[in-house]
């Protein structure tokens, strides 16, 4: 092809032409899912840093016991282990422990804390 009659130019802009295309379907993608959500009524900062989205989410880990007393959770936590589960412990904001196991076990685990 010759330069002198602009064919060089179509690929670029096609190239151009789509990028803007998919960047006008993906904002308005975007848009409506944040135009879509209530607005927060209250101060997101309130309850301070939070990592979670809800305050009783510990991640990958689920609650096999909550206690009021950090040595019952303690004690939970290496009968817990002595049976072969891991667990760890973490403190709620409230003041309560919770025991904490892998999800795959803690129906074994809610079972070997109820039998206390």
């Amino acid at each position: 092809m010759a330069t002198g009659n602009g064919w060089y130019l179509i690929g670029p802009l096609i190239a151009v032409g789509l990028v803007g295309f998919l960047g006008a379907v993906f904002w308005r993608m975007g848009l409506q899912w944040t135009l879509s959500r209530e607005p927060e009524t209250g101060d997101p900062c309130a309850a301070g840093l939070a990592i979670f989205g809800e305050p009783d989410d510990y991640g990958l880990l689920c609650a096999a016991a909550v206690t009021g007393d950090a040595e019952v959770a303690d004690e939970i936590r290496r009968l817990l282990g002595d049976a072969g589960i891991r667990a760890t412990q973490a403190v709620a904001r409230d003041g309560r422990t919770a025991v904490l196991v892998f999800p795959e076990q803690v129906e074994e685990a809610r079972r070997l804390v109820g039998a206390l």
